[in-house]
């Protein structure tokens, strides 16, 4: 794979975000099946240290290994601190969250996240909010509204509100990852591998203390394996190419709001869930909610 843009094609960026879509929207299922076999902390241990081995095959193909060394006393405690929000409290928050939900409930929950960018960015950054961040607060969160009903407006009873405020909270984590890593000027690759790399100390640890570090490699193990690839890994990779490629970036960047509805389908016909009629509405008045704020904040 050539990671050297020579110059811009939209069709080649499309394909790109066509691939990442594709990836993104299997996880969901795929997480699902991962905890019928695993623990928590077992399932992102392996899905972290395949996607550790995926950046570092990258770096060294692309010829970006001594970059790895070559970072300031400054710029490693920045990655301590990055890995620590993600992988490690991000997809522990997540995972966890599946744990206690239908897929269905889970995944557009997560994806609320451009919300909870705007909202961190108002706070953090000075960013103005505007009638549309608003608007696009209120839809979406009348989006959560709808999801969390699991199909039962009128008598609105939340059965796993822990589950649910998993779900909402690992948005917030993400969010205030973005909004680090937009400071951060240093290769994307190198910063994704070093967040991996402190990660799996991490994880390693906190399998010690819970007693679990004694695994082995299993069939049970190739759904943590696949998101190790999937979601944490080669997707990545391909967002940034797809990006890079655009003559339009705007265009691109939009097209991943097609992943969770692609995923729904994906849920319904691989875990057989039923899906929720507000499942639907709500991830659509989600998604209405983020591209009403994109119309005068380009977060991105």
């Amino acid at each position: 794979m050539v990671f050297i843009v020579l110059r811009k094609n939209q069709n080649i960026a499309y394909f790109y975000a066509g691939l990442t879509i594709l990836c993104w929207s299997t996880v969901a299922s795929v997480f699902k099946i991962a905890l019928a076999g695993l623990s928590i902390l077992t399932l992102l241990f392996i899905a972290n240290i395949t996607a550790l081995f995926i950046d570092l095959f990258i770096i060294i193909i692309t010829g970006k290994t001594d970059q790895i060394f070559k970072g300031s006393f400054s710029s490693y405690l920045r990655s301590m601190l990055m890995g620590f929000l993600n992988p490690f409290l991000y997809y522990i928050i997540l995972i966890r969250a599946y744990s206690l939900l239908p897929a269905q409930i889970a995944q557009p929950l997560n994806f609320i996240w451009p919300v909870t960018l705007t909202l961190l960015a108002v706070m953090l950054l000075g960013y103005q909010f505007t009638w549309h961040s608003f608007a696009g607060l209120i839809l979406s969160f009348l989006g959560v509204f709808f999801i969390a009903s699991r199909g039962n407006i009128r008598s609105f009873n939340i059965e796993e509100p822990a589950g649910v405020i998993l779900a909402l909270g690992s948005s917030v984590i993400w969010a205030f990852y973005w909004i680090l890593n937009m400071k951060d000027t240093r290769d994307d690759i190198i910063k994704l591998f070093l967040n991996f790399f402190f990660s799996a100390i991490y994880i390693s640890i906190a399998l010690i203390i819970e007693g679990e570090y004694q695994m082995s490699l299993s069939v049970r193990s190739w759904p943590a394996i696949y998101l190790g690839i999937f979601e944490m890994g080669i997707p990545f990779i391909f967002w940034l190419k797809a990006l890079q490629s655009a003559r339009y970036p705007d265009r691109i960047a939009n097209t991943i709001y097609l992943a969770p509805f692609f995923s729904l389908i994906i849920i319904h016909v691989v875990l057989d869930e039923r899906i929720f009629f507000t499942s639907v509405i709500g991830l659509i008045l989600i998604v209405s909610g983020i591209l009403i704020q994109k119309i005068n904040h380009k977060m991105e």
